[in-house]
């Protein structure tokens, strides 16, 4: 399975792509930026990140083809990413309760993978300097449109339980809360072409 970009204009001064291994360094420094600005404002949230720890392995994603960049496309910068995974890590199975037969060892093709049909999105990052312009929702949109992914219907997302203002914001942009364990909240929403 692979993501295919099928519009790489996210708007007029941002355009889409997937991440190749020589943007490990790039998606590191901006992953790093928005944990530590986190931290800044008394948030925990990505604090692994500080410490060395990805619970995601972006790295690899990185190497599957599920990173997407969004870059300036007057000067390149990095104005923001979004880790669109294909199958469940296990941090989704315990979250979305999909049991052990959903796989997260990518690299043992013995292993039974997720027979699902969602994509789990993690690590929506805007870098701070384009804060304020809409581009989080503008990457969230691109999503749903700009790429396709064989054999998926839906995005899967979550997000701290606490956290208002990201609790308002992915209702906001169309997505379903569909529960919680007190700690995170799960959110999905359906592609428009399987609507």
């Amino acid at each position: 399975m692979t993501i295919r970009i099928m519009q790489a204009d996210l708007n007029s001064d941002i355009r889409a792509s997937i991440a190749e291994i020589g943007d490990a360094e790039a998606v590191q420094g901006l992953m790093l930026a928005t944990a530590r600005w986190l931290h800044s404002r008394g948030s925990t949230q990505w604090g692994g990140l500080l410490k060395g720890h990805d619970d995601h392995n972006v790295p690899a994603a990185i190497d599957r083809g599920e990173v997407i960049l969004f870059r300036n496309r007057e000067d390149g910068e990095l104005a923001g990413m979004v880790l669109l995974q294909q199958q469940p890590s296990a941090w989704d199975r315990e979250l979305w309760e999909l049991g052990p037969e959903a796989a997260d060892d990518y690299n043992n093709p013995d292993h039974q993978k997720d027979p699902g049909t969602s994509i789990y999105l993690h690590r929506l990052m805007v870098n701070r300097s384009y804060a304020g312009t809409g581009l989080g929702r503008s990457i969230l949109a691109w999503v749903e449109t700009g790429a396709a992914y064989d054999g998926k219907d839906r995005i899967r997302l979550d997000c701290i339980a606490h956290n208002e203002s990201l609790n308002r914001f992915y209702p906001s942009c169309g997505y379903t809360y569909m529960g919680g364990n007190g700690m995170f909240n799960t959110y999905e929403k359906m592609l428009p072409y399987f609507e």
